[in-house]
Formats: structure tokens, C-alpha cells, sequence
């Protein structure tokens, strides 16, 4: 009855979350008692999962598999549920996760608990703590169902070392027909992505025009971070909606947002809460991302920002 883990992955190498996720199924099952189990897809290489918990890893190889599918992944996942006699399954709140959970949950007949920070605090009850009302609160939700489905908020956990002797093992699900055909998937290559950055340097109409976006890409190339933007700089079609981050875009919590020429409208803050550092650069002294950064510097963007890459690339020369 062991705890089971999906660990996501891309081109055969495991994401960042996927660790993150082992770390917290670890966490879960020395609780109660038992081992953890991961499910992987088309995975290369799935000995690092022995580094961070993982006792028995079930990779399924199909090539039907190939490209995320939210229905196709969620009745595999139930299918090694159901023959690990899992009882709790644990995913992460990546964007893909978002569309898996609830089609899971339906599958496993098992209460969820999306957004959440920590380990359980009793697992009899089973009581979990997740964020509430965009990251401003917190709540402790009981799941009182035999089968429990845990989304981990990415970050929220950490990456912790706990090596293992893990068995691999194929396994071969059924997959039923989706009637959804991949023709082609196009991805940019050689940049950081939003989901998985540690960093994410964002800009917003401040920055008057999409000429002037070649400091955040320098700011970000010189951080090892993600570019990002405000919705109307998407919608001005400056920059694309891909790149688009809030509550009506991709929801960030990254280690450092660093928001420049951006007001703080609530949607753009509501999804970006679950940063854990934020700074903003800021003409306005009353702009409301002030009031939700933990740093701000009141400037001009076009003074300030070459100054603050011109210090970290010294910075860096000295390390």
C-alpha cells in the first residue's frame, strides 16, 4: 500500500516538480509507515528518483504517451493506483497537473487537496495545509475519503536528499483511444521556461514599447531567469501571450519576481503571490505592487535597470 507519486517529465528528462513531488511522497509515506512509488512517461533515465525517496518506480514506455494528455495520463495513473493499492497519490500544481487532478480525482473516487505547502500535520485524520484566496491565506483541509489526491504547490517543499535502493520496473497499462491526434509540438529552445524558473524577470507598459524589452532579456540572461510579462503587453502584441504571467495567465511562484514597469493590477499580484521574494521597479511610488513587494525602488526602469545589470555582472566577474 505503498504512496504514489506521478513524477513529470519532458523529453525523457524529470522537471524540476517531479523532485520536488518525490521529496514530499517521502515525507507522506515515512508518516505513514510505507514506501513510495513513482509513475513515469517515456522517462530515460529514472535512477535519480532513488536519490530523493523513491523505493519502486513504474515507468511506462507508449507512444501514444508521448504527448501529455490530461485523460489518457489520468486513467494510467489510476490503473497503477489501483495496482499498488495506493491510498494516497500525490501530484504537483504544475499546469498540466491542473487539468489531470480533477479528471484523477473522478477516476479514483478520491478527495483533493490542490495548493498544498507542507506535509501532512496528521495523517489520521489526513490533514493537509494549501494556500486560500490567491495565496493570501492559508486553510487546513481534512480529506475524509478512502483514497486522497495531494497537489504540491511548486516550492512550497523543497528538494530533500533522501537516497534509496529503487527497483525500476516496465509497466504496461491499457491506454484507451483519446481521439486527440498530435501532429507536432513546437517549443523554444535554449531559454529558461516560466514553469520551471527559479527567476523570473517580468516587464509591463512602463517599458513604453517593444523595442525596449532587449534590458529585460539582458537582465534575465545575466540572472539565469525567465522573461515574463504583464496581460497588456500581451495584448499589445509586444511580447507573447505565452510569456503572459498572472491570474488570467500562468500563475508564478518562483524564488525572486522582479516586476519592472508594472502598476500591480489584483490579477496580475493574484498570480504571482506565491513568489517568495518580489521586487518592483517603479516610476509611481503609489503603483500598488509596492504594497505587495518585499523590496521596491522608485526610478526610472531605463536608469535603473542597466545599473542593476552593470553591479551583478561585476558581481558574478568577482565570484
Amino acid at each position: 500500500m505503498s504512496v504514489l507519486v506521478y513524477t513529470e517529465s519532458e523529453q525523457g528528462k524529470f522537471k524540476k516538480t517531479a523532485l520536488e513531488v518525490a521529496s514530499y511522497a517521502k515525507a507522506v509515506a515515512d508518516q505513514m509507515g510505507t514506501t513510495v512509488t513513482a509513475i513515469t512517461f517515456n522517462t530515460e533515465d529514472t535512477s535519480l528518483l532513488s536519490n530523493y525517496g523513491v523505493d519502486k518506480v513504474l515507468n511506462v514506455n507508449n507512444s501514444q504517451l508521448e504527448t501529455f494528455n490530461a485523460n489518457g495520463y489520468a486513467n494510467v495513473i489510476a490503473q497503477a493506483a489501483a495496482k499498488e493499492a495506493s491510498k494516497v497519490v500525490i501530484v504537483s500544481s504544475s499546469a498540466d497537473c491542473k487539468y489531470l487532478a480533477p479528471l484523477l480525482a473522478i477516476d479514483l473516487n478520491a478527495g483533493f487537496a490542490s495548493n498544498v505547502v507542507e506535509a501532512p500535520s496528521s495523517t489520521s485524520p489526513f490533514t493537509v495545509k494549501r494556500t486560500a484566496f490567491t495565496n493570501k491565506a492559508f486553510n487546513m483541509t481534512t480529506i475524509n475519503s478512502d483514497v486522497k489526491l495531494v497537489a504540491v504547490s511548486k516550492n512550497a517543499f523543497g528538494l530533500k536528499e533522501n537516497s534509496s535502493s529503487a527497483t525500476a520496473e516496465d509497466f504496461a497499462p491499457s491506454v484507451p483511444e483519446n481521439g486527440v491526434k498530435v501532429e507536432s509540438v513546437d517549443k523554444v529552445s535554449g531559454k529558461v521556461t516560466i514553469a520551471d524558473a527559479e527567476i523570473v524577470v517580468s516587464g509591463g507598459r512602463g517599458l513604453k514599447g517593444p523595442e525596449n524589452w532587449g534590458m529585460i532579456e539582458e537582465l534575465a540572461d545575466v540572472l539565469g531567469a525567465a522573461t515574463a510579462c504583464s496581460k497588456p503587453v500581451s495584448d499589445l502584441g509586444w511580447r507573447p501571450h505565452s510569456e503572459h504571467v498572472g491570474q488570467t495567465g500562468k500563475p508564478v511562484a518562483s524564488n525572486l519576481y522582479i516586476a519592472i514597469g508594472i502598476s500591480g493590477a489584483i490579477q496580475h499580484l493574484a498570480g504571482i503571490n506565491a513568489s517568495k521574494v518580489k521586487v518592483v521597479i517603479n516610476t509611481d511610488p503609489e503603483a500598488p505592487f509596492f504594497k505587495a513587494a518585499d523590496y521596491g525602488i522608485v526610478g526610472d526602469a531605463f536608469e535603473v535597470v542597466p545599473k542593476l545589470i552593470e553591479k551583478l555582472k561585476a558581481f558574478k566577474a568577482q565570484q
